[in-house]
């Protein structure tokens, strides 16, 4: 069912889950819905038995955020909801030493933020399942 809701990237180095907006938070905010629990706990099922490494990206779009807003920039935004994420992980079993979360606010764009959609694309989290080193 993840592949109605999140893209699935495979490369040598990583496989990569991107969730985009506003799949797991609503606009502005650093809170998990309640509707992506099962999604992320199935995602959490399908790692418990691996030992990669996994990094969990925040991202936002170039807009800023509303004056009073809570987060004072993208960058504190994408790091809030990345952390959000990964102690979801960790509180449904993911082992912490396992765990990172980055944010990247809006300086790794995929696309131009010129556009609705192009802003849309933007404003995404990716969970990485890293390649393990021998």
């Amino acid at each position: 069912g993840a592949e109605k809701i999140a893209r699935l990237e495979v490369t040598e180095n990583r496989i990569r889950i991107v969730f985009l907006a506003p799949v797991l938070f609503d606009s502005g905010r650093d809170l998990l819905k309640s509707d992506s629990f099962p999604i992320l706990q199935q995602i959490i099922r399908s790692l418990a038995d691996i030992p990669n490494a996994i990094q969990v990206e925040g991202h936002t779009d170039d807009r800023p955020l509303a004056p009073g807003a809570k987060f004072a920039s993208n960058w504190e935004l994408s790091s809030a909801r990345a952390f959000a994420v990964l102690r979801f992980l960790e509180i449904n079993g993911i082992p912490q030493q396992r765990l990172a979360a980055i944010g990247y606010g809006e300086f790794r764009p995929q696309t131009s933020n010129d556009t609705p959609e192009g802003r849309s694309a933007n404003r995404r989290i990716e969970i990485n399942i890293m390649r393990r080193e021998n």
